[in-house]
């Protein structure tokens, strides 16, 4: 069973697809698995702006509860063997003490659970080896993540060619306004951009409108985490309609692009690579153009 998307997709990529018995109310990739029984829900509501998100997040957590609610009942009922979850950030998805209470009561050998918490693009390398281990399976690991170190590898040839490395702001929540950290820094590094605000490896950034008007980056990407591009597309009046944002030089040259933070960026795994290869299309350091303007990025701004 995985109750994280990102994990859902190392699982599957690991030939473990069949296995699955279970998932979160987030995990909807490859699509198959959009018929498993859903075991996770949210307490917050459809339709809110980041801003509402933030004040409705930091009030649950105020109370000392948890943003999910596990369906213990039907968890037991499907009687995982593995459950796979992660410990890295309590309000982006089900963590081990949201599964305490089913897991209390358990009747007969409890399910192994696997926490994940990648920091860095090696981290992500390494859950896959920690999936497949929990799994039985370790030796599918090498053949898996070598592929995808193969595609990683040949970005920085492209982007050796290149001699200017523009620089990127990555946005992962608009309002209150966040850069994006952990692996992303690295994931720009890699598609041939310079990554402003957060550094590869730590968490991501609280980020001053004042610092981002001051840096005025080359290109703007916003990843909101959660978020697919129709959404973020609805949210970026907190962040187009503040005082600077028109003289921006991202903003001048129509480098400011909207993408899908959900389904790429915010998922440590397989897909990481993906997300360095939209970059680079939009950097224009790579010529393959595999990503399509309206369902996976859109230009926003520029004159």
């Amino acid at each position: 069973m995985s109750l994280l998307p990102s994990a859902t997709e190392i699982a599957v990529a690991l030939g473990l697809g069949q296995n699955l018995v279970g998932r979160s109310h987030e995990c909807d990739y490859p699509p198959f698995v959009k018929g498993l029984p859903v075991v996770t829900s949210t307490k917050l509501e459809k339709g809110l702006t980041s801003c509402q998100i933030d004040d409705r997040v930091q009030g649950i957590v105020r109370q000392g509860l948890s943003v999910y609610e596990v369906d213990t009942a039907l968890l037991r009922d499907l009687r995982p063997d593995l459950i796979l979850t992660q410990s890295q950030c309590a309000v982006c998805a089900v963590t081990p003490a949201d599964l305490e209470e089913a897991l209390s009561e358990w009747t007969g050998t409890a399910p192994v659970l696997l926490s994940l918490a990648p920091d860095t693009l090696e981290d992500v390398w390494g859950d896959f080896a920690k999936v497949a281990e929990a799994a039985g399976l370790s030796e599918r690991t090498s053949s898996v993540v070598d592929g995808l170190r193969r595609r990683m590898a040949g970005l920085a040839e492209n982007r050796g060619r290149r001699i200017d490395r523009p620089s990127v702001a990555a946005i992962e929540w608009i309002d209150p306004l966040m850069a994006a950290g952990n692996w992303v820094p690295e994931l720009i590094e890699a598609a041939g951009g310079r990554p402003l605000f957060a550094r590869a490896g730590e968490h991501s950034p609280w980020l001053e409108w004042d610092d981002l008007i001051a840096a005025d980056p080359e290109l703007i990407v916003a990843m909101p985490c959660g978020y697919q591009l129709p959404k973020t597309l609805a949210d970026l009046g907190s962040l187009v309609d503040r005082s600077g944002w028109k003289d921006l030089t991202a903003v001048r040259k129509g480098k400011v692009f909207a993408v899908d933070g959900h389904h790429y960026f915010n998922r440590p795994g397989p897909r990481l690579v993906e997300s360095a290869e939209l970059i680079a299309q939009l950097l224009g350091t790579s010529s393959i153009r595999a990503f399509e303007m309206g369902r996976d990025w859109m230009v926003i701004g520029g004159d």
